[in-house]
């Protein structure tokens, strides 16, 4: 398929002739403002030499004395701009006139489009003429060369023509350039792989973005075929040229291979994604689609997943969205509890009680791949899940199978502790360095552990986001906080109180009236609940972050952010963050634990901090040298070990309360 007429070559000729309309217009606006810049100068010019005749051609006229009149005409004769110089009597009969040698003649349509020749008249007074009611004796006309302006708009024109058709040229160049590279290429780009691919890889392809274009309609328009590509997967492959799908109605395992093939050579393939290898043993219907055991299987699946029959008893699935091992675990396991689930037999009095293994090899785009050695793989893992006993479940690499296994046991914890109310708010004091007064608090999140004290593991937040928790969890420690300073604010103590929000938990659409609800029921006084927003959680969208903000302000709360400096401080994201209402910004305990050997990035963070007029509290603080060094650097307010760990309320009001 060749291309008769290039865009670049269509739009260089629409440029071109819209440039060249506009400039023809542009020229004859100009030329005629010049001509009559030049008129007006000849006319001038004209008057001078009439004024320096005037008196003794007057006073010729006026002693009828035509000879004197006729040698004062004649010495107009080598002034060169004039074609004429005639006087004429009031009756507007020509008394007298100088030949001048007949003058070059001009084109029409220049006399008649500038209006030519140039003539004036000048009036020709005696002496004793009334001032109040003067009446000439005579008039003396002078005409200019017409010539001369004809040559003058001819250079004039010329000189426009060829200054402004090159600038035409220029721009039309430089515009078909631009036009060019910005779409014209990357569409010839995306027409090439197009039209080179072949016709088996036509149903499952994915075009390649091109680079510049993530955000624009281009990469809109590459998004939008991809999209279209992923669902057209899903739909029945009834049309001639598609591969022929298994008996069951699923796809096959040429089929599936050619797709899990297309996701590895894709963009998408960054992003990671897992394949799972199913085994199910007592299986009836012959996996047909319509069996009820493989029809709740896949039930359960999320929409991006791909699955196929490879075998009488074995399937492999393509969970394309699913990038954490965590969460292809839950997957497996939630397949693995529509397996055991008990199946009627054909007699009708028994039931069946079909068992499966399941094998899971992740996909990282570390290391390059093939379609064939990814099955492979899951397929070991599946022989060796299955040779382990019924229903076992195993990752290609037994460390990740166990570190799933762990991850599972905390995710088992953490919705018991969720159904007992072991979690609790420890309290760490806010002072100020230089006095030691406690100026606020932080509430921290605990757990109650086995041996009854209480404590919270590192990836404790990451976890709770994976398995969908931390939205409760989030509510729950918020409710928690305002019980505090409900208390609080009855017994006459002040202190504001941060409380950490999740990302997860701030994206939510009921946040707002929820916290709002809090606030109300509690009666929490405005601005004593602070909310920490940690900033390697990144605001994706600032402007929606600025509503949200300004909302939560509107509600009585105040707005810190936490471990500033670890996230995407870049100087778009400071610029915008200066927009944001934001009271606090925490200096990141990492940066403190280095003072006073390493003060780099404190100093950083402390000068972006006074730069957008933001109070500064640093964290961690757990010698006295960091403090003096804070101290020092005009950084008052900190939080850390020296001054107090964590406590609970009760301790922590028996402590620094009493003094309040």
């Amino acid at each position: 398929m060749r291309v008769r007429r290039s865009l670049t070559i269509k739009q260089m000729a629409a440029v071109s002739g819209i440039a060249v309309f506009t400039i023809c217009i542009f020229i004859v606006i100009q030329l005629f403002h010049f001509v009559q810049q030049r008129r007006d100068d000849y006319a001038q010019q004209l008057e001078n030499i009439a004024h320096s005749v005037r008196e003794p051609l007057s006073q010729a006229v006026l002693d009828v004395d035509l000879e004197e009149t006729q040698d004062i005409l004649n010495t107009l004769q080598p002034v060169g701009i004039l074609s004429r110089a005639d006087v004429v009597m009031p009756n507007q009969i020509a008394a007298l006139h100088t030949h001048f040698p007949p003058g070059r003649p001009v084109p029409q349509w220049v006399t008649r489009g500038f209006n030519l020749p140039v003539t004036i008249s000048v009036p020709l007074y005696s002496a004793a003429a009334s001032p109040k009611a003067p009446k000439p004796l005579a008039f003396l006309v002078l005409q200019a060369d017409s010539y001369r302006m004809y040559q003058f708009i001819v250079s004039a024109l010329s000189t426009m023509l060829t200054t402004y058709l090159l600038l035409a040229l220029i721009l039309t160049i430089s515009l078909s350039w631009v036009i060019n590279r910005l779409i014209v290429k990357p569409l010839r780009t995306i027409a090439s792989e197009l039209e080179s691919l072949p016709e088996s890889d036509i149903p499952y392809h994915q075009l390649t973005l091109p680079e510049r274009h993530e955000d624009d309609e281009i990469g809109m328009l590459v998004r939008s075929y991809n999209r279209n590509q992923q669902q057209r997967e899903k739909l029945p492959q009834n049309s001639e040229g598609a591969l022929p799908r298994s008996e069951t109605g699923l796809n096959n395992e040429e089929q599936f291979i050619q797709h899990l093939q297309q996701r590895l050579s894709s963009a998408e393939s960054e992003k990671g994604f897992h394949l799972l290898l199913i085994g199910i043993e007592s299986l009836r219907d012959d996996g047909h689609v319509d069996c009820p055991l493989i029809s709740s299987v896949m039930e359960v699946l999320p929409e991006h997943c791909l699955m196929a029959r490879l075998s009488y008893n074995e399937f492999a699935l393509l969970a394309g969205d699913i990038a954490r091992p965590f969460m292809a675990m839950r997957l497996a396991r939630q397949i693995m509890e529509r397996i055991n689930a008990p199946q009627e037999s054909h007699a009708g009095n028994m039931s069946l009680h079909p068992t499966g293994s399941i094998g899971i090899v992740q996909h990282t785009d570390e290391f390059p791949v093939s379609a064939q050695q990814m099955m492979s793989n899951a397929r070991a893992a599946r022989l060796s899940a299955c040779q382990q006993g019924k229903n076992q479940i195993l990752f290609f690499e037994p460390e990740l199978t166990e570190k799933i296994q762990k991850r599972l046991l905390q995710e088992n914890e953490i919705l018991h502790a969720m159904e007992q109310s072991d979690f609790t708010l420890f309290i760490q004091p806010q002072m100020n360095m230089r006095s030691g007064a406690v100026v606020g608090a932080e509430a921290l999140l605990r757990r109650k552990m086995a041996d009854g004290s209480y404590g919270l593991e590192s990836d404790f937040i990451v976890l709770a986001e994976e398995i969908g928790v931390m939205s409760l969890l989030g509510y729950k420690i918020l409710e928690l906080g305002c019980q505090i300073l409900a208390d609080w604010q009855q017994r006459g103590i002040t202190l504001p109180l941060s409380v950490n929000l999740s990302g997860v938990q701030v994206q939510q659409r009921n946040f707002l009236p929820e916290l709002r609800s809090l606030l109300s029921r509690y009666k929490i006084n405005p601005g004593q609940l602070v909310l920490e927003i940690t900033e390697t959680a990144r605001i994706e969208d600032l402007d929606r972050a600025l509503v949200l903000l300004s909302e939560l302000r509107a509600a009585g709360v105040s707005i810190e952010l936490d471990d500033f400096g670890l996230g995407y401080s870049g100087l778009e994201y400071l610029n915008r963050l200066r927009s944001l209402p934001i009271d606090v910004i925490k200096i990141d305990r990492s940066f403190v634990s280095v003072l006073p050997e390493d003060e780099v990035m404190v100093n950083i963070v402390a000068s972006i901090g006074r730069a957008m007029n933001i109070q500064l509290v640093a964290e961690g603080v757990e010698t006295e040298e960091q403090r003096l060094w804070l101290l020092n650097a005009n950084i008052h307010l900190g939080q850390g070990y020296l001054f107090s760990p964590p406590l609970s309320k009760k301790e922590f009001e028996r402590k620094f309360c009493q003094r309040s």
